[in-house]
């Protein structure tokens, strides 16, 4: 049975490994552990930033997905963005992810102030793509660009 709950600061190290084993799948990258513990630890311990769920088997993380807030005045309410979402290979196909999702469906549902869920993905992961439509998503007419900007004097130890 699939139990998901929302992360705590025993989670971080499972969840960091998590999102390195993501983004070396998805994007062919290495992450820096440091950075990315980190990063894992500020949105668990300020919630304000969002939310990470994991996904349990018999007490084991075999999934995460996380939430995070975009305001919009167009519609006076937040937006969900769904995003580091991993499933361990050995779990893949038994409706983790889809469990994973349902939680933070239910949840925004019930949020007075959210108004929609979005995520983006990279574009050639088909994989995703057809996991994202079999959960109703749709794709928009908005290409995603960005900008970023070196963190070497802004990166923060907790």
């Amino acid at each position: 049975m699939i139990e998901i709950r929302q992360a705590i600061p025993s989670d971080v190290e499972i969840i960091a490994q998590y999102n390195i084993a993501l983004c070396r799948e998805t994007e062919g990258r290495e992450l820096d552990l440091v950075t990315v513990t980190n990063g894992v630890k500020r949105i668990v311990s300020e919630p304000n930033r969002g939310k990470y769920f994991v996904a349990e088997i018999d007490g084991e993380v075999v999934g995460q997905a996380a939430h995070t807030f975009e305001w919009s005045d167009w519609r006076n309410g937040e937006i969900w963005w769904i995003q580091s979402v991993y499933v361990h290979p050995r779990f893949r196909n038994q409706g983790v992810f889809r469990a994973l999702f349902n939680h933070i469906e239910e949840l925004g549902e019930v949020n007075c102030d959210c108004c929609g869920i979005r995520l983006y993905m990279e574009r050639e992961n088909q994989t995703a793509r057809e996991s994202y439509r079999r959960l109703g998503f749709g794709e928009t007419g908005y290409v995603v660009f960005e900008r970023m900007f070196s963190r070497v004097d802004k990166v923060r130890d907790l």
